[in-house]
């Protein structure tokens, strides 16, 4: 199975995410509160595992994977530490298949690695996956010509186009979106990423919208 760069970043004792979680997340507990059962996560692109457990520690039912085999181990350590249950396994993001459905879909940090030809087919298995009036809650970063590189990309990462996560949501009630620019210091030199955020919710019926 493939590795990726993260192994090696992710060996260190200290957390290279600051074992913090996704800002993203906190959305999900007003979208999405887990009043009565447990809601069902999937995360993909656990990393360290900050937002599974920040999830978990807040009574949803998490799954988790991540292609960094390290970074897998050290969730689960993690969530031990925190004497919260994460479900974590090693899979690459081209080649995953959801096996049950879930009130909520996360991912931040991740779809840029998915194969630009895929994610159409990628992004419908999510929402075959995902519960009716369940949660996609997802974070891509996009091109813009006017913004570098960052200096510790990946040749496999491949940038999405502005609004092209949006579109593949028509046919949802997308709650939240929108498009940022934000500086960012992961490699020890100040860079930018563009990034489209986005929160949109399985209707009842999912016919395309005229």
């Amino acid at each position: 199975m493939k590795t990726t760069i993260y192994d090696e970043r992710y060996k260190s004792k200290i957390s290279y995410w600051n074992f913090r979680p996704s800002g993203m997340a906190f959305k999900i507990l007003e979208l999405f509160p887990p009043t009565g059962q447990r809601p069902k996560v999937l995360e993909i692109g656990c990393g360290e595992g900050g937002t599974a457990i920040f999830l978990a520690k807040n009574d949803y039912d998490v799954t988790a994977f991540d292609l960094s085999s390290i970074g897998v181990a050290k969730t689960m350590e993690n969530a031990n530490k925190h004497n919260v249950e994460v479900k974590a396994f090693k899979a690459d993001v081209n080649d995953f298949v959801p096996e049950e459905k879930y009130d909520v879909i996360f991912s931040s940090g991740t779809l840029q690695y998915l194969i630009p030809e895929k994610r159409g087919h990628f992004i419908s298995l999510l929402k075959e996956y995902t519960n009716t009036n369940g949660l996609n809650v997802l974070h891509t970063f996009v091109s813009k010509p006017f913004i570098d590189i960052a200096p510790d990309a990946e040749k496999s990462e491949s940038l999405w186009s502005s609004g092209e996560l949006l579109l593949l949501y028509k046919d949802w009630m997308t709650e939240h979106f929108f498009e940022e620019i934000k500086t960012c210091n992961s490699s020890g030199i100040s860079h930018r990423h563009a990034h489209n955020r986005i929160w949109s919710r399985k209707p009842q019926s999912t016919q395309p919208r005229s």
